[in-house]
C-alpha cells in the first residue's frame, strides 16, 4: 500500500498574517475587492461590462425570465468569489459577508436540475446540447470552479447546502464520463476540475473522486483524439484548425506523459500540469512526476518572465516557442501566473526544493499583484514589461496591451482569481512533514502547530521584501526537538542564520536550511538576507533582451515609468557603473522602496529633424538621474510609459 510522504499546507485559521507587506493587500482584497466583486457579478458597477453571472443563475433557477449572457464561463466567476469568501472568513468571520454568500448560494443551488447538472449555459440554452462542445464550452471548467468554491466555503463556515450541491452534480458527472460502455471517454476542454476533484478527495476520502481526476488526466490526449470525433459529430467549429499548435492549444494533442514542453493556452496549461502533480503526488504516479518535473523545466529555464508571468502571445494566450519572451507584444495574462504559482506549490509539497518556492515568490511579488490597483478596485488581464501608449492606441499587435488597469471586463477571470489567491495565500508560505516546518515564504504573523508532539507558536516579524531580516519567535511549554527548514532565496547570495544571537547550525539541502536541534521557549531565530541591487541579463536566445538589463532587489523587480523619467524610456541606458541608492518612500505608491541610479539618455541634438536615418553619426549621450519603482505599482498615478528591461 502507498505510505503517503510529502508535506501539508497548514490550515488556514492556525495563521494569522499580520505583515507590514501583504496585511494591506489581503485588506484590500477582503474590505474592497470582494464586495466590489459581488457587485460586478449582479452588474452594478458603473461603466463596466456587464458580468451577467447571478442574473444567468436567477434565469437557469426559474426565478426571472431573460437569455444567457456573458461568455459560456460565466458560471465560474461565482465559484472564484465564494471560494475567496471562504478563505477570507477562515482568517476574518464576517456575518454580513456570510450572509451574503448564503442567499448567493440559495440562488446559484436552486438552480440545480434533478439529475444534478449544475451549468447556467446549457440549462438556458437547452438541456439536450450539454456534453457536446467540451472542448470549448467549458462545462467541467465551471464545475471545477464550483466544487472550489463550495469546498472552501464549507470548511470556513461549516455551511454544507453549496457543497452537498456540488458534490451531487460530481457524482453526475462521474456517470457521464469514463472509458466503460456508453459513457463518453471525453475530458475537459479548460483544465481546473483535476485540482478540484484531488480536493474533494482528500475532503472526504472517497476514492472515486480521486479515480475520476486520474481519469481525465490519463485520457488526455489518447488516440483517437476524443475532441477530433467530438468536433465531427456535431458539427463543432475547430477554431485553431489552421494554427500550429492544434490541439496542443488544449494541452490534448498527445497522452500528457508525452508531452516535454510547455505548450497552448498558458492558463490551461498550469492547471493541467497543477491537476498532474496532485494526481501524481496522491497516487505515487512516478512516470506523471516525472512529466510534470519536464514540463516545469520547459517553463521557467525558456518561456517564463522575469516577472514570473507565462504565456508571451496574445494569440491563443499562449505559450509560443523556447526563449520568444518579447516586452513589449507580451501576454502574460494574470490568471496565467496565477496557474504557475499553483503549480509551483503543488511541486513543492512533493519535493522541497527551493527553487519552486522561488518562482512562487517572484509570481507573487511581480506578475501577479501588478494585476490589480493599490486599492484594488481596477484590474490587468495582460502584464506587459514595456508600455508606449501612442502604440497600444494605434498598433493593432500591441492594442491588447493596456496603459491603465480596468473596471472590470467581459470575460473576467483575473478579477476573481487574484482576490483567491491573496486570501489563501497563508497556504503557500509553510509546509509541514512529521516534525520539519518548511518556510517557503517570508510574511509576518503568528503560525500555530504540532512540532514534536508539542504545541509550538512562531511568531515570524519582518518588513521584508523591503528590509533584509526576518525575525522568528518560538513559544512552546516545553523544550522539544523538530526541524525549521528556512529557505534561502536564489537571488540571495550572502546570508545569516543565528539562533539567540549565535550562529547556527544546520544543513543546506535543495536550498532549504535545516535547523534540527532541540528548542526551547523563547528561542529567537534571526535570519538576514542580504539584498544588494541586482542588474540581470536574459540568456542570450532571447532576442528581444540582448543588449539590455533588467534591475532587481531581493524578490522584487523594478521598472521605469514616465511619471518619474519622462517620455522617450526606450532612449535610456543604464551605464557601466550605475552607483545605486534605495530609499524607503513611505507616502509613495503605498509605502516602497525606490531605487535611484545615474545613468544617460540619447540626445537627438545632432540629428536633422527632417531626416530619418544618419550614415556616421556618433551618439551624444546626456548623464540623466534614473529613478526605479516596484514593478507591480505601475500604471498607479498618471498613465505614461513603462519599462523593465532598459540598454545597458
Amino acid at each position: 500500500m502507498y505510505t503517503k510522504n510529502f508535506s501539508k499546507p497548514l490550515d488556514l485559521r492556525a495563521i494569522n498574517i499580520n505583515d507590514s507587506f501583504w496585511k494591506k493587500f489581503l485588506l484590500i482584497a477582503r474590505e474592497h475587492v470582494i464586495p466590489y466583486q459581488w457587485e460586478a457579478l449582479n452588474d452594478r458597477i458603473e461603466g463596466a461590462e456587464p458580468s451577467y453571472c447571478m442574473r444567468n443563475f436567477k434565469i437557469a433557477a426559474g426565478m426571472m425570465e431573460g437569455e444567457f449572457g456573458g461568455c459560456v464561463f460565466q458560471d465560474s466567476d461565482f465559484g472564484k468569489w465564494i471560494e475567496a469568501v471562504g478563505y477570507a472568513l477562515m482568517w476574518h468571520p464576517d456575518v454580513a459577508l456570510q450572509k451574503i454568500a448564503d442567499e448567493a448560494i440559495d440562488i446559484v443551488c436552486a438552480a440545480q436540475q434533478p439529475d444534478g447538472y449544475l451549468n447556467t449555459y446549457y440549462i438556458i440554452n437547452g438541456l439536450e446540447k450539454r456534453w457536446t462542445n467540451l472542448r470549448d464550452n467549458h462545462e467541467l471548467y465551471c464545475a471545477g470552479h464550483l466544487l472550489e468554491g463550495a469546498i472552501a466555503y464549507y470548511i470556513a463556515t461549516g455551511k454544507d447546502k453549496l457543497l452537498n450541491t456540488i458534490k451531487k452534480y460530481i457524482d453526475y458527472i462521474a456517470e457521464v464520463f469514463g472509458t466503460d460502455t456508453n459513457l463518453l471517454p471525453g475530458y475537459p476542454g479548460h483544465e481546473i476540475i483535476e485540482m478540484a476533484l484531488v480536493k474533494l478527495y482528500n475532503l472526504t476520502d472517497d476514492i472515486k473522486y480521486l479515480n475520476l481526476a486520474k481519469y481525465f488526466i490519463d485520457q488526455r490526449g489518447q488516440s483517437p483524439l476524443y475532441f477530433e470525433a467530438e468536433g465531427e459529430l456535431y458539427n463543432n467549429n475547430f477554431h485553431w484548425k489552421d494554427s500550429y499548435f492544434k490541439y496542443q492549444y488544449y494541452q490534448a494533442g498527445l497522452p500528457v506523459r508525452e508531452q516535454t514542453s510547455a505548450e497552448g493556452h498558458a492558463v490551461r496549461a498550469a492547471y493541467l500540469y497543477s491537476g498532474m502533480a496532485d494526481v501524481a503526488r496522491e497516487t505515487n504516479d512516478q512516470s506523471l512526476l516525472q512529466a510534470c518535473e519536464t514540463l516545469w523545466l520547459s517553463i521557467v529555464n525558456k518561456q517564463m518572465y522575469i516577472t514570473g508571468a507565462i504565456g508571451s502571445s496574445a494569440y491563443g494566450e499562449a505559450f509560443t516557442y523556447d526563449y520568444d519572451l518579447p516586452n513589449d507584444t507580451i501576454y502574460a495574462e494574470t490568471c496565467a501566473a496565477i496557474g504557475l504559482v499553483f503549480f509551483a506549490k503543488r511541486m513543492l509539497e512533493i519535493s522541497p526544493i527551493s527553487q519552486y518556492a522561488d518562482v512562487m515568490e517572484k509570481a507573487l511579488y511581480n506578475g501577479i499583484i501588478s494585476g490589480m490597483s493599490l486599492d484594488g478596485e481596477k484590474f490587468f488581464y495582460v502584464n506587459p514589461l514595456e508600455v508606449v501608449p501612442e502604440a497600444s492606441e494605434k498598433d493593432h499587435l500591441r492594442r491588447h496591451v493596456k496603459v491603465e488597469r480596468q473596471k472590470w471586463f467581459g470575460c473576467a477571470c483575473c478579477p476573481p482569481n487574484v482576490a483567491r489567491l491573496l486570501t489563501s495565500l497563508a497556504s503557500y508560505c509553510y509546509t509541514q512533514k512529521e516534525d520539519t516546518l518548511f518556510m517557503h515564504l517570508y510574511v509576518g504573523g503568528n503560525i500555530q502547530l504540532n512540532l514534536g508532539d508539542q504545541d509550538v507558536c512562531l511568531g515570524v516579524r519582518t518588513h521584508y521584501p523591503w528590509d533584509e531580516e526576518v525575525s522568528i519567535g518560538l513559544t512552546l511549554k516545553e523544550e522539544t526537538n523538530f526541524t525549521i527548514a528556512i529557505r534561502i532565496p536564489a537571488w540571495c547570495n550572502q546570508y545569516m542564520i543565528s539562533v539567540n544571537g549565535c550562529p547556527a547550525a544546520y544543513t543546506l539541502t535543495n536550498g532549504y536550511a535545516y535547523l534540527e536541534r532541540k528548542w526551547h521557549d523563547k528561542d529567537e531565530i534571526t535570519i538576514v538576507f542580504e539584498m544588494p541591487v541586482r542588474i540581470n541579463s536574459a540568456h542570450p536566445n532571447v532576442r528581444e533582451n540582448i543588449g539590455k538589463v533588467a534591475i532587481t532587489r531581493g524578490p522584487i523587480v523594478y521598472c521605469l515609468e514616465e511619471a518619474d523619467n519622462g517620455k522617450g524610456l526606450h532612449r535610456v541606458c543604464l551605464g557601466s557603473a550605475p552607483d545605486f541608492t534605495c530609499q524607503f518612500e513611505e507616502d509613495l505608491l503605498g509605502g516602497v522602496v525606490t531605487i535611484t541610479s545615474s545613468g544617460q539618455y540619447l540626445s537627438d541634438e545632432n540629428w536633422d529633424a527632417s531626416s530619418l536615418y544618419h550614415a556616421d553619426i556618433t551618439p551624444i549621450m546626456q548623464n540623466k538621474k534614473l529613478k526605479w519603482i516596484p514593478y507591480y505599482t505601475w500604471a498607479n498615478r498618471t498613465p505614461g510609459e513603462m519599462l523593465v528591461w532598459v540598454r545597458r
